[in-house]
């Protein structure tokens, strides 16, 4: 135990494996625990943010609507937290330190992207390192996807992409990018167990296992549902151990390499609607998927007639849709980020605009 120092629990994973979910989830069984919530999203529109926000924490309803920060969640948007250490996420942190006797944890989310590494070096910092310390760093994977020999969903589209293009040779690949971010776990949990067969799994754990100390743990979940003990308490100290991580991502470093990441080609931007039917914007969200290579799309849709937000996450060809909350003193109204690669947002403006009522 890191006596009188915030445990801080760091969350990494590729984009759609399911790290909003298993948060949303933490912070509904926090049971007034009070909880700090930097969100890392990549693109314009910090949808993340906004589904944590609707969770329950440790503040009232009034407290809930307002602005960045004072209702727990900082959002640190449009970058990868391991690319903006000093000029976003230390002045995030030093705001928290000097709320240290109102916080008892901190949960960081960071991008699909992002390195937990230099992340959690940033715990060595002086004004970080006497007041907080990484309870563990906690790396989500797809299960089904790594069990179907892929890294994240429709990875090999993705890699295909990115070997095409000549300004790509030194970045790290899908595969690189995942044995960092599981090279720096203290725990991994594998997502959407209940999509996976006996087979499957034991595919899935031959992956980790290659990858991780067998001391490291290895959970598996469905719906992003765990126990909170699991996460939270495990006294990791990963910030003690980190400069004995060694990852792809130095070795490019080490060897003179341009330093150029992935996420720097990625095409990102939000399209916003009226209010929609909710069945013509899945099947125009649908054809979208099949044709263009997007590798996320994620937002909330306005119904006619319906007080509740309608929540869209696409990951691959796979979209997921629920309500989650009603509008509140929001302006209802339809708005959606897409990230891939090659896209145009006046061509995906234009077949969403079929669905407007």
């Amino acid at each position: 135990m890191q006596l009188n120092k915030i445990p801080t629990t760091v969350v990494t994973g590729f984009l759609g494996s399911g790290k909003t979910t298993l948060l949303s989830n933490v912070l509904k069984q926090a049971a007034g625990k009070r909880i700090a919530v930097i969100v890392n999203e990549f693109g314009e529109l910090d949808i993340d943010a906004d589904l944590l926000r609707s969770c329950p924490l440790d503040c009232d309803d009034e407290q809930a609507t307002t602005s960045v920060g004072e209702n727990g969640i900082y959002e640190l948007a449009n970058g990868c937290i391991c690319c903006t250490v000093e000029e976003e996420f230390l002045p995030v942190m030093k705001q928290l330190v000097e709320r240290r006797d109102d916080i008892d944890h901190i949960l960081i989310e960071t991008s699909g992207l992002a390195l937990p590494k230099p992340l959690v070096q940033a715990f060595n910092w002086p004004g970080i390192k006497e007041y907080c310390t990484v309870d563990a760093v906690i790396t989500v994977i797809d299960g089904p996807a790594v069990a179907a020999g892929r890294f994240a969903h429709d990875a090999a589209q993705v890699q295909a992409q990115r070997l095409a293009d000549e300004s790509l040779d030194h970045d790290p690949s899908l595969q690189e990018l995942l044995d960092d971010q599981l090279s720096a776990a203290d725990l991994v949990v594998v997502s959407k167990n209940d999509l996976l067969d006996a087979g499957e799994r034991e595919r899935v754990q031959a992956v980790i296992s290659a990858k991780v100390p067998r001391a490291v743990k290895t959970t598996y979940i469905s719906h992003g549902e765990a126990e909170l003990d699991t996460l939270m308490g495990l006294d990791a100290a990963a910030e003690e151990r980190i400069h004995d991580v060694h990852n792809h991502h130095d070795h490019h470093h080490v060897h003179g390499e341009h330093h150029d990441h992935a996420h720097d080609h990625f095409d990102s931007f939000v399209i916003t609607l009226g209010e929609v039917d909710s069945d013509k914007l899945q099947v125009a969200l649908k054809n979208l998927l099949s044709e263009f290579n997007i590798f996320r799309a994620k937002g909330f849709a306005a119904l006619p007639g319906k007080p509740m937000r309608q929540v869209l996450q696409a990951v691959g060809k796979r979209l997921d849709v629920y309500f989650d909350r009603p509008w509140g003193t929001d302006q209802p109204k339809t708005q959606l980020v897409f990230i891939g690669k090659g896209i145009e947002a006046s061509v995906i403006q234009t077949a969403l605009e079929t669905a407007l009522v």
